[in-house]
């Protein structure tokens, strides 16, 4: 009897270990590369994970994910044979990621455990920057930290002072001059004439260009910006162009207590209108309503919708203590498509909040022809 048990046993353990071999199986060389310590300026790296079919039946990979964009994948695409290889290959960008690094690419394949983990590691030695690092914005033959120069949150009775570094690439002295220039601001550059580059050098004469930015003189509210063109030793090119933007905020920080509990406040019954389903070329509308529960005028300073499909009418500018009134806003779903989630920023003398931002939220079905 113990000896019928006993090759029943083996029967059945011999039977189970038969029928997991007719699925597909992977089996990994290795499952962790360490690429050890390597310069930034070798550029990307790339280890290769080998694996073999053990099982009975194709083998394929249904998904490999990276978990960040710094790491690519390349793998076998095509069904894997029992007993032959396929392969993942995992590269690593190291280009402004200096130091330690550990990143894992998820593999998902046909097999009873779906899902391996491969992982990466390594040290990213930093490499020495030069003149292009610093000054990455080409302008023809000079170079720039950035075009674009944020002043981000200002008040409108006061002005403000920043500075953008220049560096001469070229073997010709430059001389920058302005075009477009906004009354609010004055620019000027020292020094006035950027030496050339001379042979055995990397770079010319090093400068820095200074705007100044009197914020009661925009006479605007909210996000603003201008476009100043650069003019390199008298030639004008329409791709040589500084930008100067800056967030214009009522100055409230003077009130004292009793100015605070006189100032008009501003409550909106609802900041958000979802208009459902529209065909492409349909509008829809919405009063906003408001009403000023404070003591003195609301004044609306400015209203700003995110994108030109959206139009707003106030009913009013000035809106009176206990007053109640509306803004209607009307999107038009015209050359829109899919989701659709646009905002309208009202600025207003309201001290304790000078900005509102209202949401238009829906979806518009394209009309087939």
């Amino acid at each position: 009897m113990k000896k019928t048990g006993l090759l029943l046993l083996v029967i059945i353990i011999s039977f189970v270990a038969f029928a997991q071999t007719q699925e597909p199986a992977i089996s990994w060389e290795q499952v962790v590369y360490k690429f050890g310590t390597f310069k930034e300026e070798a550029g990307p790296q790339t280890a290769t994970f080998n694996f073999t079919n053990t099982g009975s039946k194709p083998l394929f990979l249904t998904n490999v994910r990276a978990s960040c964009g710094c790491t690519a994948t390349e793998y076998t695409k095509e069904p894997v044979k029992p007993g032959e290889k396929g392969f993942v290959k995992v590269t690593y960008n190291p280009r402004n990621r200096p130091g330690r690094f550990n990143k894992s690419v998820t593999v998902t394949a046909n097999t009873e455990n779906p899902t391996t983990l491969l992982r990466i590691s390594g040290e990213v030695t930093p490499r020495v920057k030069g003149i292009e690092d610093y000054y990455p914005k080409v302008l023809d033959s000079i170079r720039l930290r950035t075009s674009h120069l944020a002043f981000n949150k200002v008040f409108n009775n006061q002005t403000y002072t920043d500075t953008l570094g220049v560096v001469n690439m070229g073997a010709e002295p430059v001389k920058l001059t302005f075009e477009r220039v906004p009354a609010h601001i004055k620019i000027s550059v020292t020094p006035a004439v950027l030496d050339a580059k001379k042979p055995n050098e990397k770079h010319g004469g090093i400068g820095y260009i200074t705007v100044v930015y009197d914020a009661g003189k925009k006479k605007d509210w909210g996000f603003v910006m201008d476009r100043i063109n650069l003019i390199i030793n008298g030639v004008s090119n329409s791709r040589n162009r500084i930008s100067v933007s800056a967030t214009v905020e009522e100055d409230f920080t003077h009130l004292t207590d009793d100015e605070l509990a006189k100032a008009p406040k501003i409550e909106f019954d609802n900041t958000q209108f979802e208009f459902g389903t529209l065909k492409q070329g349909e509008k829809s509308s919405n009063n906003f309503t408001f009403k000023n529960t404070g003591k003195s005028d609301l004044v609306i300073r400015k209203i700003r919708a995110s994108c030109g499909c959206t139009a707003t009418n106030p009913e009013k500018m000035v809106v009176k203590p206990g007053e109640t009134s509306y803004l209607t806003v009307t999107f038009n779903s015209n050359g829109k498509r899919g989701r659709q989630n646009k905002t309208i920023t009202v600025i207003t003398n309201d001290p304790k909040q000078p900005s509102v931002v209202l949401k238009v939220i829906g979806n518009v079905e394209q009309v087939s022809h």
